[in-house]
């Protein structure tokens, strides 16, 4: 009886996780979404890149949110059944309070472990993954993107600007200003212009010009008729070098254990690892390693609910001030890592504080809940 009893109650609440986080990470998503269309409208991207790389994002949503939704799941279900006098069925048939902490506990183990995997790994990769389309993707949307009397700097190094635009895609009075380095550049001004696909690459053809090359001890002016730019050569604006969070789990620790145990740098394709920037891994490591202890805590708060009865007298204020907690709990998770810095002498307490936050919040509650309703 008491497994049944159990049994309802566990997949209720997680009906209701995963009802709330589909919800709110479609919501999320579709906002974040929005926010990425600057990759087709400004940068010059595919639709196919934007799409790839909006989808990836949706296991960090997840991961972001995942805490939030537990507990409001958590709350909500056990107070319904505190409401609907529900509750009565596990004190009736001699489930003790601790008993039913417990069960909820044992839930949010498997959920923490299905965190660590979530931040450890599948965030990481599906993080890294949408960066390589952006870094493999050229520069599709280029041409639909020019528009008359307007400058454009879509690319890394050229500004273009076109006075008038044709329906067939051809240009007139067309300026260009194409950055080399900080002492070299070059200015061109053509009559007529269009862009033309050769072998998937875009070539700016431009007619009847000048092209004045600006040197840092020489300047010269080329006239030409006929000359072709290949745009496809410059890189898109979009950030294409990987974030902390993009790096891989295993090469963070291997960073950790190099410059701890060793004093070295530790160097790999698009990730240095170095005095500079071993906080921001230590941060990273921190949110994907510990925070997730945070589920125990939430869960914990949550549960204790069930420690008063609606009869009982400040039931509506013991419940408000619960609920309060666990808001306070879930921000308190996500601004302890910026206090982690390894010449400020509190980090060990921050790593170690959901440790102890969870002891001895489980203590008081084991003493709260001896008695039977």
């Amino acid at each position: 009886m008491k497994k049944l009893i159990f049994k309802n109650i566990l997949s209720e609440i997680l009906v209701f996780l995963l009802l709330a986080l589909f919800s709110l990470t479609i919501i999320i998503w579709v906002i974040q979404a929005v926010n990425y269309l600057d990759l087709v409208s400004e940068d010059g991207h595919s639709f196919n890149i934007y799409f790839k790389y909006s989808i990836l994002s949706i296991p960090k949503i997840l991961s972001r949110i995942l805490l939030f939704v537990l507990f409001v799941s958590i709350f909500f279900v056990i107070t319904k059944y505190e409401e609907n006098n529900e509750i009565l069925i596990f004190w009736t048939n001699g489930i003790k309070k601790i008993d039913l902490i417990n069960a909820v506990l044992k839930l949010s183990i498997l959920l923490i472990l299905a965190q660590l995997i979530l931040n450890s790994f599948v965030v990481p990769k599906s993080l890294d993954l949408g960066r390589k389309y952006i870094r493999g993707s050229g520069i599709e949307m280029f041409p639909s993107l020019l528009k008359e009397k307007k400058f454009i700097d879509i690319v890394s190094d050229l500004t273009m600007f076109i006075d008038v635009k044709k329906n067939k895609g051809e240009f007139e009075n067309i300026f260009l200003k194409d950055k080399f380095n900080e002492d070299n550049s070059r200015i061109i001004i053509a009559k007529k212009g269009n862009i033309i696909s050769k072998n998937n690459l875009y070539y700016l053809v431009l007619e009847n010009g000048k092209m004045l090359n600006l040197e840092k001890k020489n300047t010269n002016i080329i006239e030409f008729k006929k000359s072709e730019i290949n745009l496809s050569t410059y890189s898109t604006k979009t950030t294409t070098f990987p974030k902390i969070q993009e790096i891989d789990s295993k090469e963070l620790i291997n960073c950790l254990d190099t410059y701890y145990n060793y004093k070295e740098t530790y160097i790999k394709p698009n990730f240095e690892c170095s005095e500079t920037s071993i906080n921001p891994v230590i941060k990273e490591l921190f949110k994907r390693f510990i925070k997730p202890l945070y589920i125990f805590l939430i869960t914990l708060v949550a549960t204790s609910v069930v420690l008063k009865s609606k009869d009982e007298k400040n039931y509506l204020k013991y419940k408000y001030f619960m609920f309060f907690l666990g808001i306070v709990i879930i921000v308190l998770s996500e601004f302890t890592s910026s206090y982690i810095d390894i010449k400020n002498l509190y980090s060990p307490f921050v790593i170690i504080l959901p440790f102890v936050f969870c002891l001895i919040f489980y203590l008081s509650i084991f003493k709260g809940s001896r008695k039977i309703y």
